[in-house]
């Protein structure tokens, strides 16, 4: 985003006049409100750019040349790209030297105060259609799902159906797009898609149930149980494994799992999934939930994320149901911990596969050992 302040101008000129009476420079205080800078945490008169926190006004240093009296601030972490070498206001896009983000180089993106900003950053509609914002809007809001305020529960106005709108701010477009054409069983389906300037807004079905994490509040499950509800998790991420290009989850754990009233088990949350790409030494960006994240998800592991790291979720989500623990403060006891141990085994390449881990808690139940 930018910033276009004519702090310049201000500073330069009227500023100067009252330089000369006052004594009031750059170092001293704001031109705007005249609060204090040097009282400000992380101020310093080197700087070229500062947000003054009277007013969150952006002002520029009057004693450095800057080129330019728009500040191109980045997106994904906040640096000046004004400073990096190379960049331009003519580029279209500049990826920041600093994070990796890809920056919007966007005359619509230029904002007159930070406050402007924060409240066009707000706006989850922003740079939509009129017809898009129409029909996002045909949906009305019944209420926060997670606390989030990203995922809310909505009713059609024309069909009276509920749904499930998600505004994302991590997503991987394509993904959400093939499964919009692609469904996969036990999976919300994708129904309509969104992408405005600011975040994707995804419509998916609404999914009756409760989720894992809210049973496992009231301590672990028996042991038949979970192994059961293991095996039916098992059947997602094989469809999602055996698309033509492997589909990674990276986030399975219980808040993320429901159990619908007639026992089925539905995987939600696509935010942070990948495609699988076997050249791939790292992730380009490391997520997941911690504990339930595999080693290579990280960036600890021998290679970028697999197959396998779904698996290393579903040995961790397999020792809690039965623990309430994680392996490192308590084992699963008797056969199902070998399983679970090769399950989160550092070399992806030892993991089970999907179907392998399947077909495993089947023995183990056939063999009552559960």
């Amino acid at each position: 985003m930018g910033f276009a302040e004519k702090i310049r101008n201000c500073i330069q000129g009227r500023s100067k006049a009252r330089a000369a009476a006052n004594g009031w420079y750059w170092g001293d205080c704001c031109p705007r409100c005249e609060a204090n800078l040097t009282l400000q945490k992380g101020f310093d008169e080197s700087l070229p750019y500062w947000i003054c926190q009277g007013r969150h006004q952006m002002l520029i240093n009057p004693h450095l040349e800057q080129g330019s009296d728009i500040v191109w601030i980045c997106d994904g972490c906040g640096g000046y790209l004004n400073l990096q070498e190379g960049f331009s206001e003519g580029c279209g896009t500049w990826k920041c030297t600093e994070c990796g983000f890809e920056n919007e180089i966007d005359a619509k993106m230029i904002f007159a105060s930070e406050d402007e900003a924060q409240a066009a950053l707000g706006n989850p509609y922003q740079g939509l259609s009129a017809g898009d914002v129409q029909r996002v809007l045909s949906y009305v809001s019944m209420g926060d799902v997670d606390g989030s305020g990203n995922v809310i529960r909505v009713r059609n106005c024309e069909t009276g159906e509920t749904k499930i709108k998600k505004l994302l701010k991590i997503y991987d477009r394509s993904i959400y797009e093939y499964l919009l054409q692609h469904p996969i069983p036990g999976m919300p389906r994708v129904e309509e898609l969104y992408e405005s300037r600011n975040c994707l807004i995804v419509i998916e079905e609404y999914v009756e149930g409760s989720t894992l994490e809210s049973f496992l509040a009231q301590g672990p499950i028996s042991g038949g149980r979970a192994i059961g509800i293991a095996k039916e998790i098992c059947r997602i991420p094989d469809a999602l494994h055996s698309q033509e290009t492997p589909i990674i989850h990276r986030d399975v754990k219980p808040a993320n799992i429901i159990l619908r009233p007639d026992g089925s088990v539905c995987l939600l949350d696509m935010n942070v999934a990948k495609w699988y790409d076997p050249e791939e030494t790292d992730d380009t960006r490391h997520l997941g939930t911690r504990d339930y994240a595999a080693p290579e998800q990280v960036g600890f592991g021998l290679s970028g994320s697999t197959t396998g790291s779904d698996i290393y979720a579903l040995g961790i989500l397999l020792n809690v149901m039965l623990t309430g623990e994680m392996p490192k403060k308590r084992r699963a006891e008797g056969p199902v911990w070998d399983i679970i141990e090769r399950c989160i085994r550092l070399n992806a390449q030892e993991r089970f596969t999907a179907g392998e881990l399947a077909q495993a808690l089947e023995e183990l139940t056939e063999n009552s050992v559960c």
